[in-house]
């Protein structure tokens, strides 16, 4: 068996290595590969308790894994083990055997600056942002990889020590809480001896958070006309033909007691400067007619000469956090992501509305 979040081992160093003058040519790969035999020799040179090893194998292989597992050591994630497979990436998995990473690591080139362990995190933190000191200690550690900045979003994860993080462009990623380490596998769960799919206790609460850290006021409301029964966050781009056509149901979905929140999340190349232009509009009921015009005929409405402040970009900052890969992408209250079609009757069932 193979888990569903199984991606390329090169691709974390295609979207973060930094390009420097000082760089040696190599291809992702022959660096992954190098990675990868310092971290298996580093490893083997630390011991897992058989009772340990015998655990670990007893549940993967009750939760489908039939690749023979090669070897268990000590995983340079925190608090994880990383169980080597026959041709395919490892595994990190917690003692408890709950939480799993499909994932090559990548050690961070950059000069590891801060050197002191971080004060873990707890249960009740999972979801949460991480503090203010954390951030800048890992973003110290970071100084060779680019898009890494005071904007990027960092999470603590249900794994103490194992941080996730996002591009500004929505592209997820882990990394122990030191930035020494980075892949781009995600968190899945086993639950009754079984793989059930990705953290999803995670995922709703850092959506959550992310929703409280929005600018209120920079979010273009439609209230629900009826009993309010359901409220949704949507990020939305005026030029993505989707997002018109889920726009053309917000009446109707109004009229069903949902409530809708619009984040503004330009990701079409005109979108940043014409929703600027909608956003610079001196209240609430101008921007939202203003929205209608866009969304509904295509028609765009220019800044007013006086507005020199951009009211989209720091809420689309902020949304980072959310991974959003295309537009529309739906959100309920509680922080699940809805990934099916709109136009589809599981969407007003996802809403619990008739």
């Amino acid at each position: 068996m193979t888990l569903p979040v199984l991606k390329s081992a090169s691709l974390i160093s295609i979207i973060l290595l930094a390009t420097t003058a000082c760089a040696q040519p190599s291809s992702a790969d022959a660096n992954s590969n190098n990675v990868t035999q310092s971290t298996t020799s580093s490893q083997a040179a630390q011991v897992v308790s058989a009772t340990v090893d015998k655990r670990l194998r007893q549940i993967l292989i009750q939760a489908g894994i039939k690749t023979q597992i090669t070897s268990i050591v000590p995983s340079k994630l925190p608090n994880m083990y990383q169980v080597n497979l026959a041709g395919q990436l490892p595994l990190h998995i917690t003692e408890d055997g709950r939480y799993v990473i499909q994932g090559e690591l990548q050690k961070n080139p950059s000069k590891q600056v801060v050197t002191k362990t971080p004060l873990r995190s707890t249960s009740a933190q999972v979801g949460e942002p991480v503090s203010t000191s954390v951030k800048s200690d890992m973003l110290a550690n970071m100084a060779a990889l680019k898009n890494m900045s005071a904007k990027t979003p960092f999470f603590y994860t249900a794994v103490p020590g194992v941080i996730w993080s996002a591009t500004l462009e929505g592209v997820p990623f882990l990394l122990s809480d030191d930035a020494q380490y980075i892949t781009d596998g995600e968190i899945s769960v086993i639950e009754n001896g079984q793989f059930i799919g990705l953290d999803e206790n995670f995922e709703k609460r850092k959506n959550q958070s992310v929703f409280a850290s929005l600018d209120k006021s920079q979010l273009i409301t439609y209230p629900a006309t009826t009993t309010e029964r359901a409220v949704i966050y949507v990020a939305d781009d005026v030029n993505c033909p989707y997002c018109r056509r889920l726009h053309q149901q917000v009446p109707s979905l109004n009229a069903k007691g949902v409530t809708v929140n619009v984040i503004g999340y330009p990701i079409y190349e005109a979108s940043p400067k014409q929703m600027r232009g909608i956003w610079c509009q001196a209240d609430e009921d101008s921007r939202r007619q203003a929205f209608d015009k866009a969304m509904l005929q295509g028609e765009m409405t220019p800044a007013l000469a006086s507005c020199t402040v951009d009211h989209v970009t720091p809420n689309r900052d902020k949304a980072a956090g959310l991974a959003v890969m295309a537009t529309p992408a739906i959100y309920r209250e509680d922080g699940v992501l809805y990934q099916a079609s709109f136009e589809s009757p599981e969407f007003l069932e996802f809403l619990g509305v008739e």
